[in-house]
């Protein structure tokens, strides 16, 4: 192993955004030892985004290493302290939501879970059509919790879908070196 960090790269649903999110970690990796970890949704579904083997041909290479995809493959990250920063992107309201509610019934909220409890940061790029309606609060709950940092964001299209929301994925590395530092890059909405 070499003496880089080792961060976690996580992938919900957001189907529309796994081209951006994986341009960001293409990023990443040459940076960070990258632990790629993707829910059982998008693990395996195939959407007009694109077939999940693709998906997860990319991460891999990315990576040089397999996903973890099952809730029983991310529980180690805690105990085993696997991980010097976790970062959820595309991070979907649904996850957002059991996230502020310390539901844990996926990969990613698992790797979450036993992330945090080591007291390291959790970075979160929303991408939700619910962020200024069902998911708002969830947002505001984690944006108060402890070693939580998120990457700017703002609305995608207020005309067309007034309450979505999305990350600025063109700043993870700048959120994520930042969320190392212990501070929350501002602004944090755009």
């Amino acid at each position: 192993m070499n003496d880089k960090l080792t961060g976690g790269f996580a992938l919900c649903g957001s189907f529309c955004t796994f081209k951006t999110a994986i341009e960001a970690l293409r990023g990443l990796a040459p940076v960070y030892n990258i632990i790629p970890i993707m829910s059982e949704t998008s693990f395996s579904t195939d959407t007009r985004f694109g077939m999940a083997a693709e998906h997860i041909g990319r991460i891999t290479r990315i990576c040089g290493r397999e996903i973890i995809h099952t809730i029983a493959q991310a529980e180690p990250i805690g105990p085993k302290k696997l991980l010097d920063f976790l970062l959820i992107a595309p991070a979907t309201g649904n996850t957002i939501s059991k996230l502020a509610l310390g539901i844990t019934d996926t990969p990613v909220t698992m790797a979450a879970k036993a992330h945090l409890r080591n007291g390291k940061p959790l970075i979160i790029a929303v991408s939700t059509n619910d962020g200024l309606s069902g998911s708002a609060e969830a947002i505001g709950r984690l944006s108060l919790r402890k070693n939580v940092y998120f990457v700017p964001y703002g609305q995608d299209d207020a005309a067309g879908k007034p309450a979505s929301l999305v990350a600025d994925f063109s700043r993870v590395q700048e959120a994520v070196a930042a969320a190392l530092e212990g501070r929350q890059l501002q602004p944090v909405l755009v």
